[in-house]
Order: structure tokens, then C-alpha cells, then sequence
């Protein structure tokens, strides 16, 4: 697909489809909530001096929040996934299989950019500063390009070994094509930040309307995204 239709397709993906949205938004507000809670049972806790309390509620809410969390990265790789099949729903609640792929897509971010800053670590011990550096950013870009990928490599299969195959992850980028691919994140930037401006403007105006849609914005860039690394995957 070339970018235009890719752009013209994720960007009307979120609003064809409602329902995955506001399940989306509840995960995500869900989430919010028990993070919060957790912050402020710890907090009270500890100034009563209740360290069991403390950790009771840390460790409750540390659960809810991972398993949550995780869950959320399963659903995100499914949206990745109806992209690269071109199918035009959203995805349903599948609590442990998007759980189980939320945890893959976790270590293969982990992977993909714990390489390039062992290996500017490395770097820096042999090269002066700047050199190493140098090296190190370019790094980060391919291995960043490479992840991308992953995550199209493991939404596709739900193959963890398959998705962790790097080398194969970088030729997907050329079969891609690496200017596409950067020209898609450099312009969903663009669009989102646009995006993100008149929220911020109708939050002067309005600060609960404007907090509202922040979130809605949040919610409505993740498909976005989602959507069109799918698409631009399909082709490979």
C-alpha cells in the first residue's frame, strides 16, 4: 500500500471502529484507577506506619497494574494484526492470549533495544566519545525500525522466536522499505502533535473538556498507529 491510502485508512480506523475504542479507553482507565489506588494505599500506609499494609497494597496493586498492562499490549499487537490481514474490525477481549502476547511483545521491546546500548557501552570503551555515539544513535535507529518489525512479526504469527529472529526483522525493513517507514513516523508525529495542539488549546478554554479529550486523543493515536504499522507490514 502506498502511504497515502496506509494514512487514510488508520486514520479513520479508530472512528469505524467505536466499540474497540471505548474498550480501550475503560483498560485504560482501569488502569489509571488501580495505579493511583496503589500510589495512594502506599501512601497512607506509610504514614501510618504500616509497612505490612504498605507492602499488602504495592503488591496488589503492582498485580492489577502488570496484568492490565500486559493485557493492553496484547490488544494494541491485535490491532497491529487485523492491519497486516487488511480487516477492517477491531479486536474482541481475549483476556489470556492478549495477556500471554502482551508479555512477548514486552521482551521483544526489551531485546530490540537492550542490543544497541550494550553494544554502545562496548563502543565507548574502545572509541572516543563522540564516535561511539555517533554509532550508538544509528544503532538505536535500525534496531528501533527493527522493532517494529518484531512487533509485526509477532502479531502475525504470536511467535516469539519468530519475532526475535533480528536479523530477519532488519531485512523486513528494506522489503518495507526504510524511507516509507520513516516517513510514516515522522508524519504520524506531525498529525498527532497537530492533534494534540487543538486539544491542548480547548484545554485553556475548557479544562475538563480538554482532559477528556487528551485521553480520547491517547486512546485515538495508539490505533492510529497500530493500524497503519499493520498496513504497512502487509505487503511483506
Amino acid at each position: 500500500m502506498e502511504l497515502g491510502e496506509i494514512f487514510s485508512d488508520a486514520l479513520m480506523y479508530p472512528l469505524q471502529n467505536i466499540k474497540a475504542l471505548i474498550i480501550y479507553v475503560i483498560l485504560g482507565i482501569i488502569l489509571g484507577i488501580a495505579t493511583a489506588g496503589t500510589v495512594g494505599a502506599i501512601s497512607a500506609s506509610v504514614a501510618l506506619n504500616n509497612v505490612l499494609a504498605a507492602l499488602g497494597s504495592g503488591i496488589i496493586g503492582i498485580i492489577i497494574a502488570v496484568l492490565l498492562g500486559f493485557m493492553i499490549y496484547g490488544y494494541e499487537l491485535d490491532i497491529v494484526k487485523y492491519g497486516i490481514n487488511r480487516e477492517d474490525r477491531g479486536p474482541e477481549i481475549d483476556f489470556i492470549r492478549q495477556f500471554i502476547n502482551g508479555v512477548k511483545l514486552f521482551v521483544v521491546y526489551i531485546v530490540y533495544f537492550l542490543i544497541p546500548i550494550i553494544i554502545g557501552a562496548i563502543l565507548a570503551i574502545f572509541f572516543q566519545h563522540w564516535l561511539s555515539g555517533l554509532i550508538t544513535a544509528i544503532l538505536v535507529i535500525i534496531f528501533a525500525l527493527a522493532a517494529m518489525m518484531g512487533q509485526c512479526r509477532l502479531a502475525k504469527t504470536e511467535d516469539l522466536g519468530y519475532a526475535l529472529s533480528i536479523g530477519e526483522a532488519i531485512g523486513d525493513i528494506s522489503k518495507v522499505g526504510p524511507v516509507k517507514l520513516v516517513l510514516f513516523i515522522i508524519l504520524s508525529f506531525i498529525i498527532i502533535f497537530l492533534l494534540g495542539l487543538v486539544v491542548s488549546i480547548i484545554s485553556k478554554l475548557n479544562p475538563t473538556i480538554g482532559g477528556i479529550l487528551m485521553g480520547i486523543l491517547g486512546v485515538y493515536a495508539t490505533f492510529f498507529i497500530a493500524r497503519g504499522t499493520g498496513l504497512l507490514y502487509s505487503g511483506v
